[in-house]
């Protein structure tokens, strides 16, 4: 089913993970994907994966925390496709430690990429999608951003800001005919996750009624669903993708 036929949707963070899963679901549904990433390697290897005889897959490496380059590569976008229908803020870091070990720039670092990045995107694309009357936003926050994590002061801060402003810019940009929503993955099988030592993992598992990790398809069907004009009503909405966890 071609549920976003004819669409252009600009993914960040789109050559690995969730973000991949995204750009090939997308894909797979009619969709012309640009997958941004900071990752050159990734990114093409990426590209060669998806493309086919159907939409374009376009590539840029773009660094979402410097709000020049993500101005250059949205003119970029806009001169080849003509307008950007989607913007999925997927990309992210972590640099994990406890509050008293943690360092100036290990907090930086996340706050740029994670919350200034998806400003620096949303502010940049909005106004586009505004002239044309029409988009969808959904941004990356995390089941963290919601009840917290034990060692991750920095990421928790940016996903549960991204919540915040998911709200604000849905209170605003509604009247335009653009939806504002976001995704709060619980623990997923991506790379990221190789980074959580087993034992946190095991009690994540414990209090998931799934009683198993997700997995990036299954995240990216949700995504996929925002994206849609099946979720044309939906605004503001955060929606966990957790398997249970949180009840």
């Amino acid at each position: 089913m071609q549920r976003l036929a004819g669409k252009t949707a600009i993914i960040t963070g789109g050559g690995r993970g969730i973000g991949y899963a995204v750009a090939q679901s997308f894909y797979e549904s009619g969709a012309q994907v640009i997958l941004w990433d900071i990752d050159s390697r990734i990114g093409q290897e990426a590209v060669a994966k998806l493309q086919t005889d159907g939409p374009a897959v376009r590539f840029k490496k773009v660094n979402v925390a410097d709000s020049e380059a993500v101005r250059v590569a949205t003119e970029s976008v806009l001169q080849e496709f003509g307008k950007i229908d989607i913007l999925i803020n997927n990309a992210g870091i972590t640099r994990d430690a406890r509050l008293v070990k943690m360092t100036s720039e290990e907090w930086q670092e996340v706050l740029d990429v994670n919350l200034s990045g998806v400003y620096n995107c949303t502010r940049t694309i909005a106004p586009h999608m505004i002239e044309q009357n029409q988009g969808r936003v959904v941004n990356a926050s995390s089941i963290v951003g919601l009840y917290g994590n034990f060692g991750q002061t920095n990421y928790v801060a940016t996903k549960s800001a991204v919540i915040g402003m998911t709200k604000v810019w849905a209170r605003e940009l509604g009247r335009h005919n653009i939806t504002v929503n976001a995704i709060a993955p619980g623990f997923i099988a991506t790379e990221m996750i190789k980074t959580v030592p087993q034992k946190i993992i095991d009690t994540m598992l414990e209090k998931t009624p799934l009683n198993r990790l997700g997995t990036p398809q299954e995240v990216a069907s949700a995504y996929l669903f925002l994206a849609s004009e099946e979720a044309a009503f939906i605004n503001g909405a955060v929606l966990s993708v957790d398997g249970g966890m949180t009840i």
